[in-house]
């Protein structure tokens, strides 16, 4: 007896063992129930999902013998011979190789006679969007106003391109891709009744390869059954699909957490030496980054214990904002290997970038790096040491004159911006400025302002446009930094509320329209600006005009002129 791939063995029969589909299940169970049957349905949706099983077993469930039922019986001559094509009321046109509409026609032509022994002359389109403008057309009149024992089911992976007319004249159903876990306790139910040893991790694997297909699902497990033996091996499955174990992308993690790109380096090569996947490597680290983020910020989406706790001391380990940045490091790595030089370079670069990128606040201390002695200023004013191509030239300190530039120089004045007197224990714009904090934990020290002090805590009053910035990890960052700005074991308390008084946000930025108004006044008045603008009826943009900083050797600011 010839071997019957599990695809067509486990196919469902009937509506009670189909897998995933339950909404379209329950709308036709109570369609058949209440015999309120529409004339057309139509049936969309991702290649292996159901849909030609969904048409077979709405077939049966019209003609079987024991009467229009929601439940077929699976044994009588019309529900077999449906279930191996023979039924001869029961007709399945390919829409691909019968596009034309003569081969509508002469469908059409037919299904104005009376079903030969079934209830109802069933009529399943596969792939209908294949059809020609023609053929539509010729259908038009028929779909909308069939013969009584005529029921038309189209089914098509892509609905866009069926007309309009035609979506109105039937009930659509959209049916979705299998979810993960469907897909796992199908085939291991699948096995189970095979007979078959298997490890779950590996249909896992199989499951996340099918992408949403049932019947992609059980190919890869046939495919696997002979890789294996007769056994379904974790890594069995992983040597067929050539995917990324999971010890690799761990170890990956590991090597960023712990700063060492010598590490992040060795796990590539010893990739490479398996000749595995770069570009599917970054797609489940970026996963993995994502599912980190998880365990982070929503821990309740993370419905599998295991993979909780495996992941929750990275979720410790990396800041939210850089866990971000990995995540979009690793997408744009994965676009980009196809411009690299080769796949290895395109790789080892990002995980390059991930560590170039990582902040030193959520990293470990990096080695000093060499730095060229400084000079002292006796050293540096005497002559370069002699060489062998002649004596040392003379060194002399000249004068060095600037050209005069047609521009003037604007300056705005310091003189009226006030300046604290000295740090003060309770002045949270100088402590704010003295803490080192950067990214999330920074913006949440500027735009708070002080509410109490004492030796035990420190209460800061947040505005409620901002509490988008009251995460978990700056607020433990923040008072990590205070506790080393005044020496001693800080609580932080942070509320939610109007500030009473400036905060430093809002004082460096009022600094900074003070500081610009005056520049652009400086401008308005300055004789040489408005000779030009009387004599050429110039103007000038203030977007270009910029302070100074007080500097000497800062450039002066350049003008626009539209004349």
């Amino acid at each position: 007896m010839s071997y019957q791939v599990l695809a067509r063995k486990w196919r469902p029969k009937s509506f009670a063992t189909l897998v995933g589909q339950e909404h379209v299940v329950k709308a036709l169970t109570h369609a058949l129930t209440q015999q309120r049957l529409h004339h057309a349905y139509l049936f969309t949706g991702t290649r292996g999902v159901g849909k030609t099983t969904i048409a077979r077993i709405m077939a049966k469930a019209l003609n079987c013998e024991t009467g229009l039922t929601a439940e077929p019986c699976g044994v009588c001559s019309s529900c077999t011979e449906i279930d191996s094509g023979r039924f001869i009321d029961y007709i399945e046109l390919d829409a691909a190789s019968n596009r034309g509409v003569e081969d509508m026609t002469q469908l059409l032509e037919r299904a104005t006679y009376a079903p030969t022994r079934g209830r109802y002359k069933v009529y399943v389109i596969d792939e209908v969007h294949q059809l020609s403008g023609h053929a539509f057309n010729a259908m038009l009149k028929t779909l909308e106003e069939p013969p009584e024992h005529v029921k038309f089911i189209l089914a098509t992976t892509d609905p866009q391109k069926i007309p309009v007319t035609v979506l109105s004249r039937c009930l659509q159903f959209n049916l979705k891709q299998m979810p993960q876990h469907h897909i796992v306790s199908h085939l291991s139910n699948v096995l189970t009744q095979e007979g078959i040893p298997f490890e779950e991790p590996a249909l896992r694997q199989l499951a996340r390869a099918a992408n949403g297909s049932m019947r992609d699902s059980l190919s890869l497990l046939d495919q696997a059954i002979a890789h294996g033996a007769g056994e379904v091996k974790e890594a069995g499955v992983r040597d067929m699909l050539g995917t990324v174990g999971d010890d690799y992308l761990f170890a990956l993690l590991d090597g960023l957490a712990a700063f060492d790109i010598h590490a992040l380096i060795a796990v590539a090569d010893q990739m490479a030496t398996r000749s595995l996947s770069f570009e599917a490597a970054l797609q489940e680290l970026a996963t993995l980054f994502h599912r980190i983020a998880l365990a982070q910020m929503a821990p309740a989406a993370l419905t599998d214990p295991a993979e909780k706790a495996r992941l929750e001391k990275y979720a410790t380990a990396f800041d939210p904002e850089f866990l971000q940045l990995c995540y979009q490091i690793a997408i744009h790595g994965r676009d980009d290997l196809r411009l690299a030089p080769d796949e290895y370079a395109g790789f080892t670069m990002t995980l390059m970038r991930l560590v170039a990128f990582r902040p030193e606040s959520d990293a470990p201390r990096r080695a000093a790096p060499l730095r060229a002695p400084t000079l002292a200023p006796s050293v540096r004013k005497s002559a370069p040491a002699p060489t062998s191509l002649g004596p040392a030239p003379v060194v002399r300190e000249e004068a060095r004159v600037e050209a005069p530039r047609a521009v003037p120089r604007v300056e705005v004045p310091q003189t009226s911006i006030a300046q604290p007197a000295g740090p003060s224990e309770h002045d949270w714009h100088d402590i704010a400025a003295r803490l080192s904090l950067v990214g999330m934990a920074r913006q949440l020290a500027q735009h708070c302002e002080l509410a109490g002090l004492d030796p035990h805590s420190v209460t800061l009053r947040l505005p409620p446009l901002h509490k988008h910035l009251l995460a978990p990890a700056p607020q433990a960052r923040l008072q990590s930094e205070l506790e080393r700005h005044f020496g001693r074991s800080l609580r932080l308390h942070v509320q939610i509320a109007d500030a009473a008084g400036e905060t430093p946000m809002a004082r460096n930025n009022s600094i900074k329209r003070e500081r610009q108004e005056r520049a652009i006044a400086s401008i308005e008045s300055d004789p040489f600006v408005r000779e030009v603008i009387e004599l050429f009826d110039a103007t000038y943009n203030e977007d270009t005009i910029k302070p100074l900083d007080g500097a000497q050797s800062a450039p002066p600011e350049q003008l626009e002129r539209e004349t």
